[in-house]
């Protein structure tokens, strides 16, 4: 920010372009004097290229709720704390990130792993695995389960390659899934007093034995409805940056937590990055992506979905059927036995 106002300046071929409130036709123009940047722009659908220009104006911040920008705030390569500070609000204890690894990988017998969001290790060994969704739907609990397991496969892949014959289990570390929705399904606003959901395997009987798995669920839309003021820490502070687009609802933001100075460090790089058009553009081309590929993915498995349920109930009226046949077979036999006496 400066004089506490977005900053609202760009380059395009060298040339700097400032872009004054309400001028999306000035906007647009700049973009016009690179055929490159203009073709992404027009790649963009009607409410992705408002959301651009509407970033280019002031108007708007970026949208962190999105894989890209997400990765652009928090990756540690680029802030080291950042990420370590965020996910220590959200487990409740001290933690450092020391490295991000890579989100794809291979176990023993060359099968591919799943691709995440952001994965990193912590100064313990632990892996953590960070994934932004925008629909509650498209992550749901069976997904979560297998996106832990393949935590705990990594490390024991690496750790095992590592130690040899010295391997132990117990080597290997804990590994935490921080979940943050955008739009939760309906079982989070069952309680809607909560916006972080915390879980780990217990058993019954009170047996105290630790398992490795360790699960934090964000219904950020449950946190949005909390009557203003929320109880003020660092976790609201960093729920409340994410769900923060609107310049004057980021002023407020750094008012109300002054002690947090990266609130302000972070709003005063996004604003910076209206002198970056061409790496702006990218990453919303980035993430509409993405949300096109989720969002087959979901037709898909509701499609498929259908087609189980609509099989089901033709196989249950089979099952009918074939009831009803073998009554009427067994009336016909009774009445042909009746005849016969």
């Amino acid at each position: 920010m400066a004089n506490g106002k977005l900053i609202s300046a760009g380059q395009v071929d060298g040339q700097t372009w400032d872009v004054a409130p309400g001028s999306e036709d000035e906007v647009v123009g700049m973009l016009q004097r690179s055929p490159v940047l203009y073709g992404s722009y027009q790649g963009l659908n009607e409410e992705w290229r408002k959301r651009f220009v509407d970033f280019c104006q002031g108007k708007k911040s970026l949208p962190l709720t999105y894989d890209p920008f997400f990765k652009k705030i928090f990756h540690p390569d680029i802030h080291q704390d950042r990420l370590s500070k965020f996910v220590s609000s959200i487990l409740g204890v001290k933690i450092k990130v020391v490295r991000i690894l890579p989100t794809d990988d291979s176990v023993l017998d060359g099968g591919s792993l799943l691709i995440m969001d952001l994965l990193g290790e912590l100064e313990d060994g632990s892996l953590i695995n960070v994934e932004i969704q925008k629909q509650g739907y498209a992550f749901p609990g069976e997904r979560i389960s297998c996106y832990s397991s393949d935590l705990v496969m990594r490390q024991y892949v690496r750790v095992k390659g590592e130690r040899g014959s010295s391997f132990k289990y117990r080597d290997i570390k804990s590994v935490y899934v921080i979940v943050i929705f955008e739009k939760s399904t309906r079982e989070f606003h069952k309680i809607p007093d909560a916006w972080v959901h915390y879980g780990l395997t217990v058993f019954d009987t009170g047996l105290n034995m630790k398992l490795l798995q360790e699960y934090f669920l964000i219904a950020l839309d449950v946190f949005r409805k909390i009557p203003y003021p929320k109880s003020r820490s660092e976790q609201t502070a960093w729920l409340s940056l994410l769900t923060t687009e609107d310049p004057d609802d980021a002023k407020k933001l750094i008012e109300e937590y002054p002690e947090y100075p990266w609130i302000r460090e972070i709003y005063e790089e996004i604003a910076m990055l209206r002198q970056k058009p061409e790496e702006v553009l990218g990453m919303f081309s980035e993430a509409l992506k993405i949300l096109d590929q989720n969002t087959v993915t979901y037709m898909i498995e509701e499609l498929e979905k259908e087609l189980e349920i609509k099989a089901a109930v033709i196989e249950e009226k089979d099952a009918k059927l074939e009831e009803k046949d073998a009554e009427i077979a067994e009336l016909k036999r009774r009445l042909a036995n009746f005849k016969n006496s």
